[in-house]
């Protein structure tokens, strides 16, 4: 199977052009507030084709794979690693397809493989090694995450401090010329020099701002010049007050900014979740933040000279300072139906649809419609993962 260029994206192209269908007893299409029942979705060289009602020739004709719910693919804007990988300690192809095949245990379809605050130009490295991947054609690879180095040094979370430093030009230069897909960018807007948020926007890259100090007003600027989002809202950034609301309450108060969320009952009170699930339905993200322990067997590992430990579903250094994440997609999703208060059309926009849109994928994956990519999740009535497809593929280890 050769991989193709589509809509900027690097995916696998197919040998066959025969159509191919699924039946869903209930699709969760990423556009309406309720499931659909009984829908035909056929797909052809990795495209959806139809979305239709199923009939009773139908179910006269030759059998077709069946599955309880049908949901758009979910995608994780924010992954660090999975299956005993961390993308910082190995920035290879092959670690981001390993990264990938461990999220898909969990629903996800679509990543954005996420490097995090390191010395010097190494994120230079990863981009490198998700150029290499989307060649090679590994599935479900959207583009990469850079979160840092250019972030505020009052608010590291579990970063290396050494390491965050100011952009300068040459970051600058070779940032906008980063061929991966879709680049997402976390930032300290604060921080950058006079322009470059502008340009960063004005040559693709999603920038968020995340582990940033600023105030309300900062952001409110930041948005004007390109600021599509923040990164796992409420934490490493200011917080709202009586009279500055800081990056939390701009962000909820915006009628553009996304925002990625940890639903893993950890990293955010299940109450302030709920308030901006409220508040923001269209513009909440579903992210996992999580490391290498997701799908995997490593309990305890090194990060920063710190030694990182697994309790359950909690990872933290020796002083318990949160270090990432141990969560998948549909962990999250199921975490949100429990504590958000909402349905599971809503809750699931949240892992596909909206962060689609926060990438500016909308029109291509997201939503299950006709032109779209047949990228698909599929769950069990208990919303337990049943099958990945990744345009019109069915990936191994992940069908009922």
């Amino acid at each position: 199977m050769k991989p193709c260029i589509r809509g900027g994206v690097t995916v696998p192209s197919t040998e066959q052009n025969a159509p191919a269908a699924i039946l869903a007893r209930a699709l969760y299409d990423g556009i309406g507030d309720s499931a659909l029942p009984d829908r035909i979705i056929r797909f052809e060289a990795g495209t959806i084709t139809e979305v239709r009602p199923a009939t009773a020739q139908d179910a006269r004709g030759a059998a077709l794979p069946e599955f309880d719910v049908v949901t758009p693919g979910f995608v994780d804007l924010q992954i660090n690693g999975a299956a005993d990988t961390q993308f910082n300690f190995d920035p290879t192809p092959e670690a981001v397809a390993r990264i990938a095949a461990g999220a898909r245990q969990g629903g996800t379809a679509a990543i954005l493989p996420t490097f995090i605050t390191a010395h010097g130009t190494d994120y230079l490295r990863a981009l490198e090694a998700v150029r290499a991947a989307q060649e090679r054609g590994i599935p479900g690879i959207l583009g990469a995450h850079l979160e840092g180095p250019f972030l505020s040094p009052e608010r590291p979370g579990i970063h290396d401090p050494s390491a965050i430093r100011p952009m300068d030009a040459q970051d600058l230069d070779r940032l906008t010329a980063a061929q991966v897909g879709r680049l997402l960018l976390t930032v300290s807007p604060e921080t950058l020099p006079e322009g470059a948020l502008a340009r960063l926007t004005a040559a693709g890259v999603r920038v968020f701002a995340g582990h940033t100090a600023a105030s309300a007003d900062q952001i409110a600027r930041a948005e004007a010049e390109g600021l599509v989002g923040v990164t796992h809202l409420f934490n490493a950034m200011s917080q709202m007050t009586g009279r500055e609301p800081g990056v939390v309450g701009a962000t909820l108060a915006s009628r553009g900014l996304h925002a990625g969320i940890i639903a893993d009952g950890h990293h955010v009170d299940w109450r302030n979740i709920a308030i901006a699930a409220r508040l923001m339905p269209d513009r909440l993200c579903l992210v996992t933040d999580a490391m290498l322990t997701l799908a995997g067997t490593t309990t305890t590992f090194e990060l920063h000279g710190e030694r990182i430990t697994r309790s359950g579903d909690r990872l933290t250094n020796a002083t318990g300072r949160l270090a990432g994440a141990h969560v998948s997609m549909i962990d999250c999703i199921r975490n949100m139906l429990d504590h958000a208060g909402l349905g599971p059309a809503a809750v699931l926009k949240m892992a596909a649809a909206n962060p689609a849109r926060a990438l500016g994928l909308g029109d291509r994956i997201g939503s299950v419609q006709s032109g779209h990519r047949a990228t698909l999740t599929c769950l069990s009535q208990a919303f337990e993962v049943t099958g990945v497809m990744i345009d019109g593929d069915m990936q191994d280890g992940t069908a009922a």
